[in-house]
Order: C-alpha cells, then sequence, then structure tokens
C-alpha cells in the first residue's frame, strides 16, 4: 500500500513538471518571445508639431516658435551618480545663467525613478536665441540632451484672446481622455484652440530602434512621421480685430461683426488679456489681478455672456406680435404709465409716447405697446415664438461650451422653481427684461434672421486644412412671417433714419444701415420711483448695460454688426458711434460696397 502510494505521488509530480515545461517551452514562447523583443526593440513616439491659425487673409494668430527642451539622463541622483549630477546642472547655470539651479532639480525629481529609463525634462523651453551660442558645449556631453520643441505664440497678444483661446499644460484629466497629450504636454484649454483641438494636435509618429543592454541605440529599424499638416484658416480678419479693441479701450461688453451667411468677421470679448502669459503657466499675481475684476475679463462673452435684451428683443417680438394676435392696424395710447394689480408699469419716456402703431413702436422703442402687446398675445406664443428664432438655445457656434440663455415661460418657471407664473412677468418679458437671457451670439443671429429670412449658424472656420468649411441656413418663418418681416425691417431702418429713432442721433455711418438700440437694466427700479435717475449719475455698476443691433447696407443686407456695453446706459449714446465707425471701417476695407 505504501509502494503505491509512493508511486503516485511520484508519477504526479513528474506529471506536474511535464506539464509546466511543455507550457514554458511551447504555450509561453510568444509571450517570452515579445519580452524578449521588447528588451532589445524600442518603439519612440514622435510628437506632432501642432497646426497653425490663421485669418482669413493668412496673417498667423497662433503659430509655434522655434526653441528646445533640455533634458537630463536619468538615474544620476543615485549614490555613485550625485557627484555627475551636480556637475552637469553646475554646466547648465553656468552657461545659461537665467536657469533656476533649484527648479531644475524639482523638475527631474518629479520623474526620476528606478523603473523611468527615459530622459527627463527638465527645462520645458528654451528659444533659439538663448541657446545657439552654447548648444554645441551642451550637445557634446552625454548626459544631456537639446531637443527641438516648438511653443505656442501668439503674434497679436490680447487680441480676440478669447476667440482664439490659448494652449497649456495637460493635466491628468486632459492625458486620460486622450493619450496622445503625455506626449505633447500640451492641450488647447479656451476658444478656438480648444474646439478644434483634435485636428491642430495632428497625431504622432513612430520610431522603431534596436538598443543593447545599456538602453543605448543601436539601430533605426523603421520610422513614420508625424501628421502635422493641420492648418487651420479662420473667416476673421485680424486687423478689423485691433480696430475694433482700439474702440473698446476701458470698456467691458462685446462686438460681433457676422456676415448675414454666418461666418464672422470680428468678434470680441472685452477686456481683453495676453493668452501668451497662459502657455508656459501664468503668475498668481497676474492670475488674482485678472480673477478679482469686476469686468471679468476670463469670461467669454460672445457666448458665456448672459445679459437681458432689453429693448433688442423687440425686433422679434414685434414680429410675433403682428402673426399672432396683434392687427397692424392696432394701437396704443402711450402715457408712460400702466397699471397692472398693485404694480406700475412705465415706459421709459418720462411723458410717454401718445398714439403708437409697431412701426412707431420699434422706432422709438415704446415699452407701454410692448406691456400691452404681451397681455393680448400671452407668453405662451411669445416663448414659443422667441425659441423657434433661435434663443433659448445654442447657435452651433463652433465655440466650446456655449450657454443657452433663458427664454422665460410657464414650463421653465414650473420646471426651475415649481411656481405659478403671473402676467407682471409676461409684461417683463417683453421688454426683455425679468429672468429673460441671452448672449450676443444668440442677438447677432436674431439679428440676421429678420435681416433676411434666414437663420445662419455662425462660424468662425474659414477652412479646416484644404476643406472649406460650410453651414447651413435655415427657413424657419412661415408664410405670413415673411409677408409681414418688411414692416419689422422698415422700423429698424427708422430706427436708424428717421428723425425720432432711437439711435438717429449718435449714428455717423456712412452706409445705411437697419438696427434697434436696448438698455437692459442691472438693478431694478423701485416702485416708489417717479422719476428714473439718468443713467450717467448712477454708480457705474448699477448702470444699465448698452446693446446696439444692427445690419447693413439696409437694402442690400450683408453683415450684422453688433455691440454691447457694460454698463453703458443708453444702447444709442454709448454703441451708436463704436457701431457706425465699424461699419466705416467695412468700407474702407472694401468689405461693403455701396
Amino acid at each position: 500500500m505504501k509502494i503505491k502510494f509512493i508511486l503516485v505521488v511520484f508519477i504526479s509530480i513528474w506529471l506536474a513538471l511535464i506539464v509546466r515545461v511543455f507550457f514554458l517551452a511551447i504555450e509561453s514562447n510568444s509571450y517570452y518571445s515579445k519580452l524578449s523583443y521588447n528588451n532589445t526593440i524600442k518603439t519612440e513616439k514622435i510628437a506632432p508639431v501642432r497646426g497653425e491659425i490663421v485669418d482669413r487673409n493668412n496673417r498667423p494668430i497662433a503659430i509655434n516658435k522655434l526653441g528646445f527642451k533640455i533634458q537630463l539622463k536619468p538615474h544620476l541622483r543615485s549614490q555613485t551618480n550625485i557627484d555627475l549630477f551636480n556637475e552637469e546642472l553646475d554646466v547648465l547655470t553656468k552657461l545659461l545663467p537665467n536657469l533656476d539651479r533649484q527648479k531644475l532639480i524639482k523638475n527631474y525629481i518629479k520623474q526620476d525613478s528606478y523603473y523611468y529609463h527615459n530622459y527627463i525634462d527638465i527645462v520645458e523651453f528654451i528659444s533659439y536665441e538663448d541657446i545657439i551660442s552654447v548648444y554645441s558645449m551642451l550637445n557634446i556631453r552625454e548626459n544631456i540632451k537639446i531637443v527641438p520643441f516648438p511653443k505656442r505664440h501668439y503674434p497679436y497678444g490680447n487680441i480676440a484672446a478669447h476667440t482664439i483661446g490659448y494652449v497649456s499644460r495637460a493635466n491628468k484629466r486632459d492625458v486620460e481622455d486622450d493619450e496622445l497629450l503625455e506626449l505633447i504636454g500640451y492641450t488647447g484649454k479656451t476658444g478656438i484652440e480648444k474646439y478644434y483641438n483634435k485636428y491642430l494636435q495632428g497625431s504622432a509618429g513612430e520610431r522603431e530602434i534596436k538598443v543593447n543592454a545599456n538602453n543605448q541605440e543601436i539601430e533605426e529599424l523603421s520610422y513614420s512621421s508625424a501628421k502635422e499638416d493641420t492648418k487651420l484658416t479662420l473667416s476673421i480678419d485680424i486687423e478689423l480685430q485691433k480696430y475694433i479693441s482700439s474702440l473698446f479701450i476701458d470698456k467691458a461688453g462685446a462686438v460681433i461683426v457676422m456676415n448675414v451667411d454666418g461666418s464672422i468677421l470680428s468678434s470680441s470679448s472685452f477686456p481683453e488679456y495676453d493668452i501668451n502669459a497662459f502657455v508656459s503657466g501664468i503668475s498668481q499675481k497676474e492670475w488674482d489681478k485678472l480673477a478679482i475684476s469686476l469686468d471679468k475679463p476670463f469670461t467669454n462673452k460672445l457666448i458665456h455672456g448672459l445679459y437681458p435684451p432689453g429693448s433688442t428683443i423687440k425686433i422679434g417680438l414685434g414680429l410675433i406680435y403682428i402673426t399672432t394676435d396683434i392687427d397692424l392696424s392696432w394701437s396704443v395710447n402711450c402715457t408712460a404709465v400702466m397699471p397692472l394689480g398693485k404694480r406700475i408699469f412705465r415706459c421709459w419716456k418720462h411723458d410717454g409716447h401718445g398714439h403708437t402703431e409697431i412701426t412707431k413702436a420699434i422706432r422709438e422703442s415704446c415699452d407701454d405697446f410692448f406691456y400691452k402687446g404681451s397681455l393680448k398675445v400671452g407668453i405662451t406664443k411669445m416663448s414659443d415664438g422667441l425659441t423657434r428664432y433661435g434663443l433659448g438655445q445654442k447657435t452651433g457656434i463652433d465655440l466650446p461650451n456655449e450657454f443657452i440663455g433663458i427664454v422665460p415661460s410657464r414650463d421653465w418657471k414650473r420646471k426651475k422653481y415649481n411656481r405659478a407664473w403671473y402676467m407682471g412677468e409676461t409684461v417683463n418679458t417683453s421688454i426683455g427684461q425679468g429672468d429673460f437671457l441671452v448672449t450676443p451670439i444668440q442677438m447677432a443671429q436674431l439679428t440676421a434672421l429678420i435681416a433676411t429670412a434666414k437663420l445662419p449658424t455662425p462660424h468662425l472656420a474659414y477652412s479646416i486644412g484644404d476643406k472649406l468649411y460650410t453651414s447651413e441656413l435655415k427657413d424657419i418663418f412661415n408664410e405670413d412671417e415673411l409677408k409681414k418681416l418688411p414692416i419689422i425691417q422698415k422700423a429698424m431702418y427708422e430706427v436708424c433714419n428717421y428723425p425720432s429713432g432711437t439711435a438717429t442721433n449718435y449714428l455717423s455711418s456712412k452706409v445705411t444701415i437697419a438696427g434697434k438700440t436696448g438698455t437692459a437694466q442691472v438693478i431694478a427700479i423701485k416702485q416708489d420711483i417717479d422719476k428714473r435717475v439718468q443713467e450717467h449719475d448712477m454708480a457705474y455698476y448699477n448702470r444699465s448695460h448698452a446693446w446696439f443691433t444692427s445690419y447693413g447696407p439696409y437694402e442690400n443686407p450683408q453683415y450684422v454688426v453688433l455691440a454691447i456695453v457694460e454698463h453703458g446706459g443708453h444702447g444709442g449714446s454709448a454703441a451708436g458711434e463704436i457701431v457706425s465707425k465699424i461699419y466705416n471701417k467695412l468700407l474702407e476695407l472694401e468689405y461693403i460696397r455701396q
């Protein structure tokens, strides 16, 4: 019995050994072959150079500045190599005295480990001019590598900062979303740089080399270049952008110049800031200065600025009124006050407008007409119509994280607050106040719709590589709206050209334009105030925002020009001259030909 047990154990052990030998010799052959291959063959990724961004006239607005990064061999901080480590640092700081020794050490320590065998970046970027005189002395040192490395540069600094955006160091989340960023190190953070990041960064190349046991290169086995032909052409004119920036010195707000087909010639958010400061990392002092500013320079007001539209909304609501429940002959007698329940709703004109129909209501911006009209039409038709016209939703502009704003309605309030809707809210909505919020790009889109009866998709890209950018023009007006649209267009013409038009006295445009002014209140006016305080007598941040949206030429609409001046007061006086100068510049640059 004992002999049988010993034989079973003996046979079992031998069977186990035979199975293990078979597994190692046959089944694991491919695994160990691959492991052996990886010990001798090394694959290096080749970082692509980020594509350039140019304006419509091929002027470079985002380029790659020629330079280098400095790398140091790993494992030099070991006990046996520490003297060599200090020697290399001595050489670097002697030849390049602007380098911070402690920062070099800190950068090295971040990546140096027993398992890391690649050269370590200790200087992220040094310009060609700074390194060229000492390049040969550094390049012959075995432990130092000088690697060509481009740095993003924005030649125009702060011009169109919010539109162009900037690149900055990729964080862990960025790398998790895109492994290529571990190689590149930088990614688009805002604006066009972020929206078109995948295209602009290209794709990596690959180099396969044979190395020895000391990780030294013996032979190059294969090479495939990175895809770098990723030029992006924008529809903006950077010289026009510069001109508009000069008109907005010490002002906050936004300006949009857009072709009625949706292509944007200029888009500016103010105040602007130098985007070059963010490429390598902005200082805490600079950051704090921008972050605490009440004018919010970090906010891209084109798509993230949410403002009450004020009286500019009357061009959209006017069309809704006369195509739903209000006859063209309908009028009001504006006495400057309209009681409703326990509240009094006032017209901006202290003495009232008297007898007022739709054209006069838009031309002279009579609030009373729109108050009383809203009670006839109702909030449902108002909100449904404005939503169909493009408000309360994204325009589709090629910028990241566009805001949608708010078109107030019964359903919106119920979902948001679970409360009932009141007639006073309908009245407030009729003059673009209350909870009503829009972005400047939405108002520019609405203006283009009124000008041409086509709803465009705003866009900044002109061509992506060799492919022209195309966008859709939508037909959204019904037959009645198309028939009565000229009434709104004529009223907008009179805003800018009729003696009593709200913009007429503030314009000097050589182009015949149509438009609408708007004053969007920042603070509510108390009910016991009989006479409004003049805007210029208010504290600056209590003053109303000034809107002026327009299109021209009137007979042949080509461009929409919109300006909003934060805390500017009256739309015509604050923005009229700015808009006039822009039209004159468009004429000078031959974008408009009369």
